[in-house]
């Protein structure tokens, strides 16, 4: 079956009514959050599936708090075959494994879980994802300074990343800086001051939801601060549009713009291979999502 048909008509359940109905009973990988009906995560794992000729399907779920005891019991069914987590649930999953990989337990988060050998193993690939697109630019990549705008979710694993790729300081900025106490990080600031750290820094991301859609116009950084962003680099976890004003701003003044649609494929792909395996077939991978995108 075409992912991207499986994806659109079968629209999002809540676990409750995926449990009740005949799809729980064919092997299948599950994405547990909420909300889920954006996340094209279906789409780029049902095309891998399909592209192996695998047994299962991947179904996105819309999972309420009270219904993480039955994901309990659920995880060890022979039917599962591994998952993916997103927001709110990162850390709701902490009590369900039965281990944790170094990865999750030093980012404080779950977004994958792997079976292996009977036991259900809490892991993470968002900064193996986050760190894939860097690695075509390590001739200009220097690591003495990276700039990380937000302090939410993603942004754990984006300092895990940065650490292990050697920077020497991650400045994280916040609109309450005084109230960041979970994130290890050298410098806290805030959106008003910031901009004393910029010259320094050669990698600037964005971890906030500034510019996703509908709100493309919007950036964390403002229209008067677009010359600090000269000939650095911007990421951008927002995948969608895939050009954000963010990443607009830094062409505009000669800055290396990296997108969020790389990250989103690479922590995919290294979570089937965990399941797996197999690698995704990047380049199939990369037409659905275009041919979604376009609808």
């Amino acid at each position: 079956m075409d992912a991207h048909f499986f994806c659109l008509n079968f629209g999002v359940m809540t676990f409750k009514e995926f449990l009740e109905s005949d799809l729980s009973k064919e092997p299948h990988f599950l994405l547990f959050g909420n909300p889920v009906s954006h996340s094209v995560s279906p789409i780029m794992h049902n095309t891998a599936i399909s592209y192996y000729g695998l047994r299962g399907r991947y179904i996105a779920v819309k999972l309420s708090v009270d219904e993480l005891e039955l994901v309990a019991s659920h995880l060890n069914k022979t039917e599962f075959l591994g998952a993916n987590i997103t927001i709110p649930h990162k850390e709701n999953f902490f009590p369900l494994v039965d281990q944790l990989t170094d990865s999750a337990s030093k980012i404080g988060a779950i977004n994958t879980i792997v079976k292996n050998q009977q036991k259900i193993i809490g892991d993470n690939t968002d900064a193996y994802g986050f760190k894939q697109p860097l690695a075509g630019y390590v001739d200009v990549l220097e690591t003495d300074r990276a700039i990380v705008f937000g302090s939410g979710g993603a942004t754990k694993a984006i300092v895990y990343a940065l650490n292990d790729l050697g920077f020497d300081e991650v400045c994280i900025v916040s609109r309450k800086p005084e109230l960041v106490t979970d994130v290890e990080a050298i410098i806290l600031c805030s959106y008003d001051d910031w901009q004393h750290y910029a010259d320094e820094a050669n990698l600037i991301i964005n971890a906030t939801p500034l510019g996703m859609i509908p709100n493309i116009e919007a950036s964390p950084v403002k229209d008067h601060e677009v010359e600090l962003l000269t000939g650095k680099m911007c990421y951008d976890l927002v995948y969608n549009p895939e050009e954000t004003k963010f990443l607009k701003q830094a062409k505009r003044v000669n800055g290396i713009a990296i997108g969020g649609l790389e990250m989103l494929i690479h922590q995919g792909d290294e979570a089937f291979f965990k399941w797996t395996g197999k690698r995704f077939p990047i380049g199939l991978v990369k037409m659905k999502l275009d041919e979604h995108f376009s609808f």
